[in-house]
């Protein structure tokens, strides 16, 4: 059985491009690594990345120089989780309040981890979790 390695991106689909990476990267801090009208790519932590789509920007063929991307789009309020160090929880809820996001979820895990849900603009629900929520995290 060939190997996979992990999650390379993790992909949204937002309505205002704009406002996403303006939240994304004011709330959350992450960098962009490439934007254009269609698209922006954040790094996260190093390890992935995630791709704010404009919604229905991506629906027809793509064609770059080195081959074709298929069509993609989604709907609806997805869902995406934020690994975090179980010390910075505390800081990360006083950041988001601060900044006016509301918390709307807290889960303890029976494993120990612990998790926080919020939405961004679009509706998607984000999660920030410490370790002990998976047996692999």
């Amino acid at each position: 059985m060939p190997q996979l390695n992990g999650v390379l991106e993790t992909a949204l689909y937002v309505d205002n491009l704009s406002r996403a990476r303006e939240f994304y990267e004011g709330i959350l801090h992450l960098k962009p690594v490439y934007s254009d009208q269609r698209l922006c790519a954040f790094d996260v932590a190093g390890k992935s990345i995630l791709l704010l789509f404009k919604r229905g920007a991506s629906t027809e063929l793509m064609r770059m120089p080195g081959g074709t991307i298929p069509p993609h789009d989604g709907s609806g309020p997805l869902h995406i989780a934020l690994a975090v160090p179980a010390g910075e929880l505390a800081a990360w809820e006083e950041h988001l309040s601060a900044r006016d996001v509301t918390i709307e979820g807290r889960t303890k895990w029976s494993r120990g981890g612990e998790s926080i849900y919020f939405r961004d603009p679009d509706g998607h629900l984000l999660e920030l979790a410490t370790p002990g929520l998976w047996p692999t995290y």
